[in-house]
């Protein structure tokens, strides 16, 4: 049993943000996956709810005008692990997604619940990360574009302001073009389990496939929200692909995480998973782009 106040439908996203307006306590429900579980545990009990489920405009898959790629936000884990725009150009999402849940789950899920939750452990929200998106979220005032390390926050928490809707997400060409990524969740279970820590990394090789042109590494439930290690990423670009450029790559990652105790893993477990899965997904990336790691 559902202990709903009242659920509105919007028609279209002007509707929604008519709704959202009118009733400022609402919460957005898409697919449910979250939200439902929310009010059936009393955390959102006797809650009102505006349904966006309805507005197709806001689903799919896209190449911009500007070679920028547009994920709608109602679009979900499904259908971006199969879309070609995705397979073609950043793959990991794809691949990242794939590990949220069963069938069912992804099925239902969308990419934008997943990231206006605001949790770290979110499967798409580090690579997403990794690949610099930026956030469209549309509101009483029109559209704003906000980049996703500054969409989130704190933890559960994401700047959606009041009447605002996220509808879409967005990579620009400058961020996938010449990089291949990997991304690794680590859980207790091989499935349906939520990630004891998630790592996604992006790499540019030089045109002679022997160094680091570029790299990124985002980590989920490595701190409140998903982080990024910006020292690493620095510190290893133009180094040639060695072994120990690598190693050097993951034990720097540390510089930036701040990772916490729970009931899942500690503290020095995480850190510790945190080097390993560095070097793990660095390596696979270089090798989805053609490198080959030296000595």
């Amino acid at each position: 049993m559902y202990d709903i106040k009242a659920l509105y439908e919007a028609a279209s996203v002007e509707d929604a943000i008519r709704l959202l307006t009118e009733h400022p306590a609402a919460k957005i429900i898409a697919g449910g996956s979250d939200v439902l579980v929310k009010v059936r545990e009393g955390r959102l009990a006797g809650a009102e709810l505006v349904s966006i489920q309805g507005i197709d405009a806001l689903r799919g898959v896209c190449l911009e005008e500007d070679g920028a790629i547009r994920i709608g936000s109602l679009t979900s884990f499904s259908h971006i692990t199969r879309d070609p725009v995705i397979q073609d150009k950043i793959n990991v999402l794809g691949q990242a997604v794939d590990t949220i849940g069963g069938p069912q789950i992804r099925n239902i899920g969308t990419i934008g619940g997943n990231t206006c939750n605001g949790v770290t452990s979110a499967d798409s929200a580090s690579t997403l990360f990794a690949w610099d998106a930026i956030v469209e979220l549309t509101g009483p005032e029109g559209k704003r574009q906000v980049p996703i390390q500054d969409f989130y926050l704190k933890a559960g928490v994401v700047d959606l302001r009041p009447g605002e809707l996220q509808t879409a997400i967005r990579i620009p060409r400058k961020s996938y073009e010449g990089y291949k990524g990997h991304y690794i969740k680590y859980a207790m279970r091989e499935a349906m389990d939520i990630a004891t820590l998630g790592c996604s990394v992006n790499v540019k090789l030089s045109l002679d496939k022997r160094a680091i042109d570029d790299v990124r590494i985002a980590y989920g439930v490595a701190g409140p929200i998903p982080a990024r290690a910006p020292l690493a990423e620095q510190a290893a670009i133009g180094k040639p692909l060695s072994t120990q450029v690598l190693d050097q790559f993951a034990q720097d990652v540390l510089k930036s995480l701040n990772p916490r105790d729970s009931w899942r893993a500690s503290k020095a477990f995480r850190q510790h998973i945190a080097v390993v899965l560095a070097k793990r997904a660095l390596a696979e990336a270089v090798r989805l782009s053609g490198g080959e790691i030296y000595e």
